[in-house]
């Protein structure tokens, strides 16, 4: 039986408020298998990005990165956010070591190639070393991966953070029975914000092509399940997406994909 992995991409809100993120790390520090997580920032970098009269340019959940805002989002994603996280965990007894997916070359990624819409520097990924994460597994470190990779030719790319999440599960998959655990304020997916006490417990492929047609999913949680959903049909063993009390209460509401 393979041995277990966690892995937990938290982001949105809990990343920019000190408090929840404290929160979400002790909960994290708490789990006792071999763990790897993955953060965004992408509401610090646009307000970075605003402070110094840039204006950020979204689409469909994706954000357009030209040359400008590049630069911020690696200053915010692999400069403050993922150092920040990292000295919270070593306080908490975890010995976190911060990566971008260029320290190690452990994710190479290709500039996204321009379609119906240029997304700037915008990175794919096209390859996880999953020996780099495995070999720190190994001697007791815990990978801390922000949402920033390269092309291997000197190229810094800005990445969504929830792909990264799924492909570096995927990838892992192979060694470790993965657990994938999108942690967000919401404890799941929402049949309608007003209500955030009803939690869709189960959701299925089919179904959230329903429900983003009905506008019933949209924004920033549409690129999250599908990333959710590839990673469960490329040999990860489970994907949830709760809040912080589902990381340490198995019977916490929490939407679970199928």
């Amino acid at each position: 039986m393979s041995k277990k992995l966690h892995i937990v991409k938290v982001g949105g809100h809990l990343v920019n408020d000190e408090t929840a993120l404290q929160e979400v790390l002790a909960a994290f520090a708490k789990i006792d298998a071999p763990k790897l997580l993955v953060h965004g920032g992408g509401r610090h970098a646009t307000a970075l990005a605003k402070q110094l009269g840039i204006t950020p340019q979204m689409v469909e959940g994706r954000r357009i990165t030209d040359a400008d805002m590049l630069d911020v989002a690696v200053m915010s994603y692999a400069g403050l956010a993922n150092k920040k996280i990292v000295a919270q965990l070593q306080e908490l007894g975890v010995n976190a070591i911060g990566l971008s997916g260029a320290d190690g070359n452990c994710i190479e990624a290709v500039k996204r190639p321009v379609k119906d819409i240029d997304y700037g520097f915008v990175g794919d990924v096209v390859v996880v070393h999953a020996d780099v994460f495995s070999t720190l597994a190994a001697n007791h470190f815990v990978p801390v991966l922000c949402a920033i990779t390269h092309n291997k030719e000197g190229q810094l790319l800005n990445t969504n953070a929830d792909t990264i999440a799924a492909q570096v599960a995927i990838a892992l998959s192979n060694t470790f029975d993965v657990k994938l655990f999108y942690c967000f304020e919401h404890a799941g997916v929402l049949h309608d914000i007003s209500t955030p006490d009803k939690v869709m417990e189960t959701l299925t492929e089919a179904q959230t092509h329903t429900f983003v047609a009905e506008g019933v999913i949209h924004q920033g949680m549409v690129p999250k399940l599908h990333n959710g959903f590839d990673a469960l049909k490329n040999g990860v063993n489970e994907v949830i997406i709760s809040n912080i009390n589902a990381l340490t209460n198995t019977n916490a509401p929490k939407t679970t994909l199928q």
